[in-house]
């Protein structure tokens, strides 16, 4: 660890802007400041592509290459990089020796800095090879950045264009203060954080995705910003924060389009459904209650499957969110509107929807970004650690499924099998979910054995569990679940298999006529 230097003589809290060093690829808002700073008489001294816009604008601008007496060189990977430049950034004018040694070099401190980076994020998603993205690793950048922010005593750092319009003002003012610079130094670090993390993890992925062939990564980092703070988390004495990963595309980058500010509940609700309603490539909607399904079902329309999911439960339909794979129609709204819900999720409106929806003030509106799908990995925050998962999208197609009792499924059963395979994944294991006509009829949940589940199932059923088909997310243990669908006159039954005791279970099956195929996976969801 480096030792101040003697002379600490100064507590600088406002700090005119006289000289500023500026290279930048997001030539944003570039044109407005240069005339700021000109007009202000600052001296700017800049590099490149961003020297050359701020001279066409008609502005006085430095050359870096005329301080450092050495021209730009390796296609631009050396710019800055040079005492000239970095002694300017790094001098801690309080200390009356850096204040001297800057004299006897001849060298000018920078009181403000404006760089942001190279687009690295956005090449790696344009598809671009290794070394195309590899050249859009900055080091220049976010050395000037860095070396800025660790001076924010003294030296402003700018990362963004939105940040140009404090800088603006602080020039009228006559300089930036202490805690100014102090937030603009937080917001550079977070900035270059995010970004070696991107670098990290691509670079890792493309050289070394995977030191003992598990398929994961040996190092996993994130970085998340604070999008909105909460009225409170699962309870009303619990604090609670929305937090976004750059580049996401969920539920957390939703546009809210109207009403009530959403809650930390409603968020895993919302999320839960979007889980289940983009599980089904037809139309489908899913209504969610405490992160487990009220009903889904899929139909022609959205309209059609909102009806028939809300059909399933709709006692515990009361208070939902409703999410759907397909835009909300007029017609849905309508379905949607007399019933209480919390919230309504879906990638897009119709004009006439909203008209319906909007005039519901508390109905929380969720618009989805362009392009949503369900993430490929999964992630579960235990104590002291991470869990991480592949994403659990896999549904073995009817094609693969052994038939194990019974006679083969007609179109419509196995068609309700396929369904009932797909929604069972949405429900909290132990899963039993019955299904007719595409839509859940049934569905017994989050207990802590198969039975408890079945009896449930048939139970939310009722008369409907009659003639239904069956499905359940893992194999029974024992025949005793598989006979209460049974006995309640389920008419396929659609498993994993994989117990001991499946001689069991396929021999009640067949006992009682009842068609049972086994998919050789299961779709647990704790």
């Amino acid at each position: 660890m480096s030792t101040p230097s003697t002379g600490d003589r100064r507590n600088r809290d406002l700090v005119p802007i006289r000289r500023a060093l500026v290279s930048v690829y997001d030539k944003t808002g570039l044109p407005e400041l240069a005339a700021a700073l000109a007009g202000a008489g600052v001296e700017i001294v800049s590099t490149g592509s961003t020297a050359k816009l701020i001279a066409q604008a008609g502005h006085p601008v430095t050359e870096v290459s005329q301080l450092t007496g050495f021209p730009e060189s390796l296609d631009g990977r050396v710019k800055t990089l040079h005492p000239v430049i970095h002694a300017g950034l790094l001098a801690d004018l309080r200390l009356e020796a850096h204040e001297r040694q800057l004299a006897e070099l001849g060298i000018a401190p920078f009181e403000l800095v404006v760089s942001n980076l190279y687009p690295f994020e956005q090449t790696v998603a344009s598809g671009a090879g290794e070394d195309a993205v590899i050249e859009q690793i900055d080091i220049g950048g976010p050395s000037m950045v860095r070396g800025a922010a660790k001076n924010h005593a003294n030296v402003a750092i700018v990362t963004s264009p939105a940040q140009y319009a404090e800088i603006i003002e602080a020039l009228a003012a006559g300089g930036t203060t202490l805690a100014q610079r102090t937030a603009l130094a937080v917001a550079a670090f977070r900035h270059t954080a995010a970004y070696d993390i991107a670098v990290a993890s691509w670079l890792g992925d493309v050289v070394s995705p995977d030191d003992e062939g598990s398929g994961f990564p040996g190092w996993v980092g994130g970085a998340w910003e604070r999008s909105a703070v909460l009225r409170y988390g699962e309870n009303s004495h619990q604090r609670a924060a929305l937090y976004v990963m750059p580049g996401g595309s969920g539920i957390a980058q939703a546009t809210q389009l109207g009403g009530k500010e959403m809650s930390y509940n409603n968020y895993v609700d919302a999320d839960a459904a979007l889980r289940a309603a983009y599980d089904h490539e037809r139309p489908a909607v899913a209504i969610i209650k405490h992160a487990n399904p009220c009903g889904i079902a899929v139909g022609e329309t959205i309209a059609a499957a909102h009806a028939a999911a809300h059909a399933c439960d709709p006692v515990s339909a009361y208070g939902g969110v409703i999410a759907a794979n397909r835009p909300i129609t007029r017609e849905a709204a309508e379905s949607i509107a007399p019933i209480f819900t919390e919230g309504v999720v879906g990638p897009g409106f119709e004009p006439g929807a909203l008209e319906v929806l909007q005039a519901k003030k508390n109905l929380r509106l969720l618009e989805l970004p362009a392009g949503f799908a369900h993430p490929v990995t999964e992630q579960r925050q235990v104590s002291g650690g991470l869990l991480l998962q592949s994403a659990d999208q896999q549904f073995a197609p009817a094609s693969s499924w052994t038939l194990a009792a019974g006679a083969p499924a007609d179109e419509q059963a196995l068609a309700d099998l396929e369904f009932a395979w797909r929604a069972c994944r949405a429900v909290k294991s132990n899963a039993i979910l019955l299904a007719r006509d595409g839509a859940s009829v049934g569905v017994g949940m989050g207990q802590v054995n198969r039975v408890d589940s079945c009896r449930l199932a048939v139970e939310r059923a009722g008369d409907r569990a009659r003639g239904s088909v069956a499905a359940s997310d893992a194999f029974f243990p024992f025949a005793d679940g598989a006979q209460i669908l049974i006995d309640a006159g389920v008419r396929a039954i659609v498993q994993p298999g994989g117990s001991i005791r499946d001689d069991e279970v396929i021999a009640a099956a067949q006992a009682a006529g009842v068609t049972m195929y086994l998919t050789g996976e299961r779709h647990f969801f704790h």
